[in-house]
């Protein structure tokens, strides 16, 4: 008769301990559950195992609402970043995006200490080798060593740990990134349960000593102080910032890869499973884009107490010799020495169709998946989803409704509904993009659009949300100021300077229309003293875009009306008569929660809805 160990009992144990692991143990601890976080070493506690950054298009709306809904990832970014900048300023405010270089060691020391000392949360050194079950339902969590962990909710938080190989040209070995050890058992036990696993593939590039780089051949790339943090409760960012630095790859770089593509495992067979689309490898997009001369690389620090230097844009996983002749070839990097080779790995991940909206799995209740298991790519995906999935284990804990956000009030919700309505063959990234409704999904409204939500399930406390009152208070009394008509003797010669004629009294909202920056009235007339730089960014915003505002809560509220019309947990479409055979598998694989869900849903098109319409009818 087999002994049982057991651990201890649990409410909630979370199994791995980077990004999305760690939101999620957060908001279940926060929310008063005991919760077991499992991680295969502590010493990968929030591991930055690829970029040294946080943010990046879109990614930086997803940092910010994060926070705001009381989640961890903006305070950690702002607390150890050593540089950070808006992206696409000279676009369009929607898709303007934070992006941060942290300092690596320094960001997952405090992580660590954080959940070190948060009430209801242990951190347990173990690998996990099966899920518990009984009657459809979790019960816990046996590890490597033989022990049990009773529990009534499990969260896998995995990352890309799973069977990982890392590959580089003809070597190989079966570990996780940077080293550290694999979790070879969990897959085995996924596939019992149900779940679809398909195999994906990322990759990183080198990282070389800074002493050997010559950074006068290359551009500077400063950070920016007229910007706002990624917390809504950071005050202000660094106004010392450690630069980057801009070089290119050329023809003798392109020539040394073409020249050894039959070596790439990527192009040899010896990788097999799906990469990322939208971050692909130096030789990847060597192959692809035949017509560029030259590509971006980028030289970011890895932190303030190493000198190794990450060499952005140029993941591969070619052999190291020709590796040491690519990075050489490069403007800046001809004696570079490199201390971490690039390689790349392969992982096992879910299909992500097999989830709830709540990222609880369909075929076993307790059960919540979140971050690269998932089928994503990036720190900032992983953790939005840890968040939700921790905030859902609690809710689920509590017999309470899960919490859903909808496409219009998220790039959380964006994503979420991305993942479990379309799924994914490819490792999946956050994009602009996708979201149907970004001029309303800013990063400067983050919070307006989500601390409620975020107090209402239990995660925001008493000092954030007074800090979010007050500043809802000097927003409501700025726009006063914003939208107060002036006399035309007071304004005319300023506002006809830029251009037009001005006949009657105009208010600064009305001269932010006309197209005059905010900032230059600032200056003009003295307004808004003491207003903080997100402010006057959203006053000015939404001045721009009212008339795409409007028009835009039209088509919001038609989709709501869809997904108010909820589809019964029971229905049998394969016995609803007018529907096609792809909708009828695709309906009943998804099970979709309202006919707004189901309209998204590939290969179900409006004849299909129709049909769904007539039988809620009935």
């Amino acid at each position: 008769m087999e002994t049982i160990f057991v651990e201890d009992n649990f409410d909630a144990v979370v199994v791995g301990a980077g990004h999305a692991g760690v939101e999620a143990a957060l908001a279940l601890a926060k929310k008063g559950h005991k919760t077991a976080l499992l991680t295969l070493n502590p010493d990968n506690i929030a591991f930055m195992a690829c970029n040294p950054s946080i943010g990046g298009t879109a990614k930086g709306h997803l940092v910010r609402e994060i926070d705001a809904l009381g989640g961890f990832m903006g305070i950690a970014a702002d607390k150890t970043m050593m540089q950070i900048k808006m992206l696409n300023r000279g676009k369009g405010a929607a898709v303007q995006s934070l992006r941060a270089q942290s300092d690596k060691n320094y960001y997952h020391r405090y992580v660590k200490s954080v959940l070190e000392n948060t009430d209801n949360l242990r951190i347990l050194s173990c690998e996990a080798v099966e899920v518990l079950t009984e009657n459809g339902k979790v019960t816990g969590v046996k590890t490597a060593f033989g022990s049990v962990l009773y529990a009534k909710a499990v969260v896998l938080c995995t990352g890309v740990y799973l069977k990982s190989r890392v590959v580089a040209g003809e070597w190989f070995k079966n570990a996780g990134p940077s080293g550290f050890e694999p979790s070879n058992n969990l897959t085995a036990n996924l596939i019992d349960l149900g779940f679809n696993v398909r195999r994906f593939k990322t990759g990183t590039p080198a990282r070389v000593d800074g002493r050997t780089v010559d950074y006068s051949k290359m551009e500077v790339q400063e950070g920016e102080t007229n910007v706002y943090p990624f917390s809504f409760l950071s005050p202000q960012v660094p106004e010392k910032q450690t630069p980057c630095y801009l070089t290119y790859t050329n023809e003798t770089t392109h020539k040394i890869i073409r020249d050894n593509l039959e070596r790439s495992p990527l192009f040899n067979g010896m990788i097999q499973s799906t990469g990322p689309r939208y971050c692909p490898s130096i030789e990847t997009k060597v192959y692809r884009f035949k017509d560029k001369t030259r590509h971006q690389i980028f030289i970011e620090p890895e932190g303030a107490d190493t000198n190794e230097v990450y060499v952005q844009g140029m993941s591969s996983s070619l052999p190291h010799d020709v590796q040491k002749a690519m990075y050489r070839s490069v403007k800046g990097l001809e004696h570079c020495e490199i201390v971490r080779y690039a390689y790349a790995i392969e992982y096992d991940c879910i299909d992500s169709l097999d989830l709830t909206l709540s990222l609880m799995f369909k075929k076993v209740k307790g059960l919540f998946t979140a971050g690269q298991i998932n089928g994503t790519s990036g720190y900032e995906e992983a953790a939005a989803q840890g968040l939700m999935a921790g905030i859902n284990a609690a809710l689920y804990l509590e017999g309470k409704p899960p919490f859903i956000l909808r496409r219009d009030e998220a790039y959380i919700g964006v994503l979420i509904d991305d993942l479990v309505t379309k799924g994914t063959d490819e490792p999946y990234r956050m994009m602009t993009s996708r979201a149907e409704y970004r001029i309303f999904l800013r990063q400067d409204n983050a919070d307006e659009r989500l601390t409620e939500l975020g107090r209402q399930v239990g995660l925001v406390d008493d000092y954030r949300y007074r800090v979010f009152m007050d500043k809802n208070k000097a927003l409501a009394e700025a726009k006063k100021e914003f939208t107060l008509s002036r006399s035309p003797k007071e304004v005319k010669e300023f506002v006809e300077s830029y251009g037009g004629e001005l006949s009657g009294g105009i208010s600064y909202e009305g001269m932010v229309k006309r197209g005059i920056p905010l900032e230059d009235i600032v200056n003009r007339f003295g307004a808004f003293k003491g207003l903080s730089y997100d402010l006057l960014e959203r006053l000015e915003t939404d001045a721009k875009y009212s008339g795409y505002l409007e028009r835009g809560l039209v088509e919001i509220e038609r989709a709501k009306r869809l997904e108010a019309k909820k589809l019964p947990e029971d229905i049998d479409y394969d016995k609803l008569d007018g529907l096609r055979l792809e909708a009828r598998e695709k309906l009943q694989k998804i099970r979709p929660l309202n006919l707004g869900q189901a309209a998204r849903i590939s290969g179900v098109n409006p004849a299909d809805i129709a049909v769904l319409m007539v039988y809620l009818n009935k």
